[in-house]
């Protein structure tokens, strides 16, 4: 395996394993309807805004990554939901799904061996494929974190 292939290897890793942290789909599973909008004293966001949040910005990184005309949300309102309960249970499963398609699609970017990791994206030079990658698996990490530690509060983890 040469350093290309390696690297490729470890970014899909990064982006979809459990490795040193619980991944997204241990974290989201089998929470309650009924805890999907409670925030414990002391805590600013709920599992809905935490998932939509995570679901929003994965989204605008791999938009910005992959698409030169793309234009951000405003931040913060653009990234955060504002109620702390998803609308429905509907939202909560299509907000799921989105997250989950966002991520498959960043891993076909990281897979394709056509992809430069390392060349200046052609609309923001200082960035690049990698750069945007460790982003989101950096960001995603986070908050996965936080979701289980307000799922640990909830009396919910593990699921």
């Amino acid at each position: 395996m040469n350093n290309d292939q390696s690297l490729r290897k470890h970014l899909l890793f990064l982006l979809k394993e459990e490795g040193a942290h619980a991944g997204f789909d241990s974290a989201v599973k089998g929470l309650d309807a009924n805890l999907r909008g409670k925030k414990p004293e002391g805590v600013e966001h709920s599992a809905w805004q935490l998932i939509e949040h995570m679901r929003l910005a994965q989204w605008d990184i791999l938009e910005f990554t992959r698409n030169s005309n793309h234009e951000s949300p405003t931040w913060p309102e653009g990234y955060w939901p504002k109620s702390p309960e998803p609308p429905d249970d509907k939202a909560w499963d299509k907000s799921i799904r989105a997250f989950r398609t966002d991520l498959k699609a960043l891993e076909e970017i990281v897979s394709d061996p056509k992809t430069d990791l390392f060349a200046p994206l052609p609309h923001a030079k200082d960035k690049t494929v990698l750069r945007e990658i460790l982003l989101v698996a950096d960001h995603n990490a986070y908050h996965i974190g936080a979701l289980v530690a307000l799922r640990r509060l909830l009396g919910a983890w593990p699921a």
